[in-house]
């Protein structure tokens, strides 16, 4: 939408406005605020520089509250310009990038003070977060949720394109349907370190228009486009058209003279266009591509369809308007403070002031404070608190795996908790089957923003029926686990969009979930709170051979911020962490969890659980909080602690050992990372509580202690310290072998044979 014309004067000012704000908060970080370590605090005045007129014309023409924009990361304090001439961000805090507690380094919803759509930093996840953002938001819609509609832009370095999960997201089926979705790649055509080479764009522009998408193109402004109008207009054109994007560049940083010289290349009628212009034209000429002119940009965003994606290719110089422009090694280059006093009188500003505003009764700050009503938007709604049970109330028994538990929980939350149970959406890369969740597909059916007919309703062979319609609860996605983390992240953010909760769970191979890790982790730190699962794990997926054996993430849950993992060894474990993972979703100060499931078939009635309802409560918070006693020696020698499908093979290994007089206690441990949490806040080094050691790991049974797990030794190697000990670490410290399990547990030295020896080796 194209709002209704505007003083060209006024907007051209505040382009230039916000050029300078940009600039002058880089340089302010740099080069006056006092820095005693000395260390570079950096930052991108020539990446700013590229989307000035962009963002300048979508902000001040386009915009509309229900929109939401991803800002390139390098372009930051451009958006700070705009938030402070709009009045989102108070002065005091322009002085302050990449300082502590100050403006971000990078756009980041979290922690900036200012009006943050998604953030951006880590390459190729902020450009594809509006696409999942988009897909969140139908998703509400098609439910009742009032989350309005609206597009969902972003910006886009050209370079970052070189990144994969960019096309991962682009490719999916589903994508090309949502036509919110528009794309402005700032085509600059340098990277980090140089020049690209080669001219990409036609390449870049045909892959798009394969998925789908609507591409259109804005390369020249109209002092271009009027020239090549002209007698060795056709000339010029072809020219510029046809030189390697290093030649462009250079041309650049020519004076009047040299380009004179440079430009023509023995084209008599271009030598011809090039003399009748003078030195000032000349120059703007040879700079005038279409993402620098506001004219253009307002032909190019009107022509955007809705019916499908978008992607605008917008022209740029990187640097434009300031001494660096075009210059190879522009992209982290800081101005002096010379070329920032002769800059500032160019644009009419003030080095020794730089904030300065426009004038009150200004058509400047008068068109900045239209632009900042149009685009103030209500306030987000409190998400309302849900109802979730704590412990259904079933006791497992006979054989069963962690993996089928998920989804057998997942179909009794339906009875015991529909209103909390229609809040729960599974996302999965094409594993569905193969990860125990047809029964809740077949119970909720599968997402789709209309509904479409299942041809196979009426074949009696047929187990998992795949019924797409808007109520639909699961969403399937192609195989690429940085989409599946990526729209996790959106769908566990609605909470703070739009007031509305979900209770996102996406499930993927545990081998995989390192692949998605990066992604997943940029979600949680941008606010999305989600459930991820990784089954089946480690070699006890012993058929599978080393390829599809996890062995580091049993680690994940103590290394990554914001999340709390579990391993569960039985289905009641099952049951009462994913209880606890989701009631911990959806609201201020929640936390995302990551669940490491296993196909082992294991005899539940091993878990022993308490008939007592009083000890049953008590055994659940042990489970939730990371560990509980298992089996209990009334003289112990030694402790085995044990993690997950290892579990049975240890109290296995605790009765051999009670043969040979050597007395065993077992602890299960469900959360390495809470135990963790634990030992630090007992120490004075963290939050929270330490009583789960006193109750798992008391100082009077303290004993020599193995643990073991079907992961990398060192997960668990710290609960030796709990009670200072000495201990044998057992678990997976190489790649696996195809084979039955007890080969592969051999192998590794994890069956019971082995935690026997290292009992005995500990207790000698």
């Amino acid at each position: 939408m194209t709002h209704a014309p505007v003083t060209a004067p006024a907007l051209t000012a505040i382009e230039q406005r916000v050029l300078w704000l940009a600039t002058a908060i880089v340089h302010q970080a740099n080069r006056v605020r006092p820095n005693p370590s000395g260390l570079k605090v950096g930052g991108h005045q020539a990446s700013c520089a590229s989307l000035v007129s962009i963002m300048t014309s979508l902000w001040f023409r386009h915009l509309r509250p229900e929109d939401r924009v991803s800002v390139k990361p390098h372009a930051s304090p451009v958006l700070h310009a705009i938030n402070y001439l709009l009045g989102e961000l108070d002065e005091a805090h322009l002085p302050t990038l990449r300082e502590f507690g100050g403006l971000q380094s990078y756009p980041s919803r979290a922690k900036d003070p200012d009006p943050v759509d998604y953030s951006t930093g880590s390459v190729g996840i902020g450009a594809t977060a509006p696409i999942w953002g988009a897909l969140a938001r139908r998703y509400l819609t098609t439910r009742g949720s009032n989350a309005g509609t609206g597009r969902q832009y972003s910006l886009v370095g050209d370079a970052e394109l070189d990144e994969g999960a960019i096309w991962e997201a682009i490719l999916d089926p589903g994508v090309a349907e949502l036509g919110e979705i528009v794309w402005i790649v700032d085509l600059n055509r340098q990277s980090l370190d140089r020049v690209v080479p080669n001219i990409a764009a036609g390449r870049l522009q045909g892959m798009f228009d394969a998925a789908g998408w609507q591409v259109l193109t804005l390369k020249y402004g109209r002092l271009l486009e009027e020239l090549f109008t002209r007698p060795g207009g056709a000339e010029l054109r072809a020219r510029i058209d046809g030189m390697p994007n290093p030649e462009y560049q250079r041309l650049l940083r020519c004076d009047a003279a040299q380009l004179r010289d440079r430009l023509p290349a023995g084209d008599a009628a271009l030598a011809e266009l090039v003399a009748s212009l003078d030195d000032e034209t000349l120059l703007a000429a040879i700079r005038n591509l279409g993402g620098h002119d506001l004219g253009s940009l307002d032909e190019v965003f009107a022509s955007i369809a809705d019916d499908r994606p978008t992607v605008i290719f917008c022209y740029t110089v990187k640097g434009r308007g300031l001494p660096t422009q075009g210059h190879p090694q522009n992209h982290s280059s800081l101005l002096t403070v010379a070329q920032m006093e002769e800059l500032a009188t160019s644009l009419g500003t003030d080095l020794s002031s730089p904030w300065e505003g426009f004038a009150d009764g200004s058509p400047e700050a008068a068109l900045c404070a239209e632009v900042a009503s149009r685009l103030r938007r209500p306030d987000v709604p409190s998400a309302p608190s849900l109802d979730l049970p704590v412990d259904i109330g079933r006791t497992p028994s006979g054989t069963a795996t962690t993996q089928a538990a998920l989804g057998r929980v997942l179909l009794d939350l339906t009875r015991e908790a529909p209103e909390a149970a229609k809040r729960v959406v599974t996302v999965s890369p094409d594993v569905s089957s193969t990860t125990n969740l047809g029964g809740w597909v077949n119970k909720v059916g599968v997402w789709s923003a209309t509904e479409r007919r299942d041809w196979f309703e009426d074949d009696p062979e047929t187990i998992m029926h795949w019924r797409e319609k808007p109520t639909g609860q699961h969403v399937e996605l192609g195989i690429a686990e940085t989409n599946l983390v990526g729209l996790l992240g959106e769908l566990g953010a609605t909470w703070s969009r739009w007031g509305e909760p979900l209770l996102p769970i996406g499930v993927m191979y545990d081998p995989f979930v390192e692949r998605a890790l990066e992604p997943w982790s940029f979600g949680i730190y941008a606010g999305g709170q989600s459930i991820l699962i990784g089954t089946p794990s480690g070699v006890t997926l012993a058929p599978e051979g080393g390829a599809h054996q996890s062995i580091t993430t049993p680690s994940i849950g103590i290394e990554q911020p914001g999340c709390v993992s579990y391993e569960p060894a039985f289905a009641i474990d099952t049951e009462w962490t994913l209880l606890a993972a989701l009631g911990r979703l959806g609201k201020p100060g929640g936390t995302s969890s990551y669940f490491r499931l296993s196909t082992r078939p294991v005899d539940q009635t091993l878990a022993a659980v308490p008939t007592d309802p009083a000890a049953r409560e008590r055994r659940r918070r042990q489970v939730v909080a990371g560990a509980y006693l298992l089996r209990r020696a009334s003289e112990p020698a030694v402790t085995l602690a044990a993690m997950g499908a290892l579990v049975p093979d240890t109290l296995a290994a605790a009765e051999r050992l009670a043969q040979v007089g050597v007395e065993a206690d077992v602890v299960c441990v469900t959360s390495p990372g809470l135990l963790f949490d634990a030992v630090q806040a007992r120490s004075g080094r963290g939050e929270g509580s330490s009583w789960i050691l006193d109750q798992v790991f008391p100082a009077s049974r303290a004993k020599p202690l193995v643990t073991v797990l079907d992961g990398h030794p060192h997960t668990l190697a710290f609960l030796a310290g709990i009670n200072r000990v000495s201990s044998v670490a057992l678990g997976v410290t190489k790649f696996g072998q195809s084979g039955s399990l007890e080969d592969v547990y051999r192998y590794h030295g994890i069956d019971a044979d082995a935690i026997i020896r290292a009992a005995l080796d500990a207790v000698s």
